[in-house]
């Protein structure tokens, strides 16, 4: 009767042990289970892959929190949203993960009470937070790209939706961690190494009364799934369509170069909100899947365990692979964060250019590079003027999705 994490938090559903066949004992109405869970090739396994995204999540996470406050020109309204979501996904691997390998791999619950309860809350907390602030970056994107002339947000409204964010996830855990106990299971005895010699079974759980827990499960996958998954599919089809809606006049000397800059920007902007979408689904699909499943559908004891005992620890390492990729999704891949990374580590951006050098294309000289970094220029310059409303219309729109998603 292990515990079984959903949102990371602790979510029972049914015992995860492997009743042991072996010996024969004088107690009556006693199941004897295996500490181990698995055989150790398989145990290799499951440390090898989560050790694996737990240093990346360590790894590209801390990096993001660095650069961030290292660099004062880095402190944007996005990247202020990013770094929300490095903390609360370096939350995710330190709480998270370790915890969950651990179940993964021993029956029982060894952590005490104080353990159950702390890290039940912060793991739900830490996950909450992180998709809420995933919302609040497709939130911030469609404002930036489907209304590019209204009044943007400032690092003050920022943080405080920052907070808004910590207390919605903490409310939404707070039942979580009232229920969670450590409970000694009676009939049940841990088999130790070789010999007769036993433990008692303790778990850490839920003690919800009645229907409640299909309830509060119910509340989760909707708050914490199914609505932010409306919401951010919602937003990123409508700037999708946005954008390939968007034409370029062609008027001037450079129009069909124009169109072409458009038409690629388009195409990698486009890439990109597909990308963000469809990684969210397939990363806590699963895991919602089996969770709802295992307390709505009437499953065989066979059936639950080997859910619990194989399907469970997949679930988990996919969520987590979430938390890990999200700062190459956020970060590392846009185009603005790479230079902030440049210059955070002091690396020449705008470097001068030798006399009587000049670059083949002129729209993305040394000075264009510099005034792009800038974040207080609005329009993209295109080198040919700026042109009437719906040209610079256009610019600033292809300018501002250029600078706030990856590139592809």
């Amino acid at each position: 009767l292990s515990t079984r994490e959903a949102c990371c938090g602790h979510r029972n559903t049914y015992p995860n042990v492997s009743i042991s066949q072996e010996y024969s004992y004088p107690q009556q109405n006693i199941t004897y289970v295996v500490y181990y869970l698995h055989e150790p090739p398989v145990v290799a396994v499951f440390i090898i892959s989560y050790l694996l995204i737990f240093l990346v999540c360590m790894v590209g996470n801390g990096v993001v929190c660095y650069i961030v406050l290292r660099s004062r020109n880095m402190r944007t309204v996005t990247n202020v949203f990013i770094l929300n979501l490095a903390i609360s996904d370096l939350l995710v691997g330190i709480f998270c993960m370790p915890t969950t390998l651990v179940d993964n791999i021993i029956t029982g619950w060894p952590f005490g009470s104080l353990v159950c309860k702390m890290s039940g809350m912060v793991q739900g907390i830490s996950v909450s937070a992180s998709v809420f602030t995933l919302v609040a970056i497709a939130v911030d994107r469609f404002r930036c790209i489907v209304y590019p002339f209204k009044q943007k947000l400032t690092i003050s409204t920022s943080t405080l939706i920052i907070v808004i964010i910590w207390l919605l996830a903490l409310s939404i855990m707070c039942p979580s961690g009232v229920m969670l106990q450590v409970t000694k299971e009676q009939n049940v005895r841990v088999l130790l190494g070789n010999g007769n010699e036993t433990s008692p079974f303790y778990w850490c759980r839920e003690n919800w009364p009645n229907q409640g827990r299909k309830i509060y499960t119910t509340v989760l996958f909707t708050s914490i799934y199914l609505a932010p998954l409306i919401l951010i599919v919602i937003m990123y089809a409508w700037i999708g369509v946005t954008l390939f809606k968007t034409g370029m006049p062609a008027e001037g000397s450079c129009g069909h170069e124009n169109r072409q800059i458009v038409s690629k920007k388009k195409r990698r902007v486009i890439k990109m909100l597909l990308t963000v979408a469809l990684l969210f689904i397939v990363a806590w699909l699963p895991l919602w899947t089996v969770m709802m499943l295992s307390d709505y559908a009437s499953l065989t004891e066979y059936q639950y365990r080997v859910i619990n005992i194989y399907i469970y620890p997949f679930a988990h390492w996919l969520a987590f692979f979430n938390s890990s990729i999200n700062p190459v999704i956020y970060g590392f891949f846009n185009e603005n964060f790479r230079r902030g990374f440049q210059a955070a580590f002091k690396l020449q951006l705008c470097s001068a250019k030798p006399p009587g050098h000049e670059r083949k294309n002129k729209m993305f000289s040394t000075t264009m590079v510099c005034r792009m970094v800038s974040p207080n220029i609005q329009l993209l310059d295109l080198g040919c003027g700026s042109g009437d409303k719906k040209t610079k219309r256009v610019t600033l729109l292809l300018r501002t999705a250029s600078d706030i998603f990856i590139k592809m």
